[in-house]
């Protein structure tokens, strides 16, 4: 389990294709001691397993299926990663609860400077955007954020505070660039009751909510 609080970026150093999967070699001198073979780690927000260990360098191996949900098909040599070690029992939980359990892409439609804070906006499928409530949590490359209160059937936006642009890889990002998505589990559950209890469209929104009896 995760918090998308980004610990640290890593840096693609080497990797190779099997038939269909993807072995990646990853760089970071502050986090990589700290791993251990077998052990978790969010690259991107995608959840991985360490399979080799060699000094600042780490090794991980993506499914065929991984590659299919997630952008991490279109990494190369050089490209940069964000990185967060699994909370530990005990520690602050200082964004939200992230599986690092990909869902879907989300492509970059706009972003707008706001004095230095920026405000973006995402694209993506509508069946994910519906798992999403204005101000709720969503994981976006593995960073924990905020949704805005603009939501469409296929889309929503985000605010970003410079720390986050600084220290997460998302300054790098154009319109067009897809971004890993992954919504809040807590939404996810939320629909599955209110498709189970029949009270309407299954989409969330406070409406929904009130009518399941989930809140006042």
């Amino acid at each position: 389990m995760f918090t998308g609080i980004i610990q640290g970026i890593g840096e693609v150093v080497s990797l190779r294709s099997t038939s269909k999967d993807r072995v990646l070699t990853i760089r970071n001198a502050k986090l990589a001691p700290r791993l251990t073979l077998g052990a978790s780690v969010a690259l991107d927000g995608v959840c991985q397993t360490v399979v080799e260990l060699g000094g600042s360098d780490f090794t991980v191996e993506a499914m065929a299926e991984t590659l299919r949900v997630t952008t991490l098909g279109s990494l190369k040599t050089g490209s940069k990663v964000n990185l967060e070690l699994p909370v530990a029992a005990g520690e602050a939980m200082g964004g939200h609860f992230v599986q690092g359990h990909v869902d879907g892409v989300a492509r970059v439609v706009f972003r707008r400077e706001m004095g230095e804070a920026e405000h973006w906006g995402f694209s993506s499928e509508a069946a994910l955007v519906a798992q999403m409530v204005p101000k709720g949590s969503v994981a976006l490359d593995g960073i924990s954020l905020t949704v805005g209160p603009n939501l469409s059937h296929d889309s929503f936006e985000v605010f970003l505070i410079p720390h986050t642009l600084a220290e997460t890889t998302l300054a790098a990002k154009k319109v067009g660039d897809a971004v890993n998505l992954e919504t809040d589990i807590l939404g996810k559950y939320l629909q599955r009751y209110l498709h189970a209890a029949d009270t309407g469209s299954g989409e969330l929104s406070w409406e929904s909510i009130r009518r399941a009896g989930l809140a006042e």
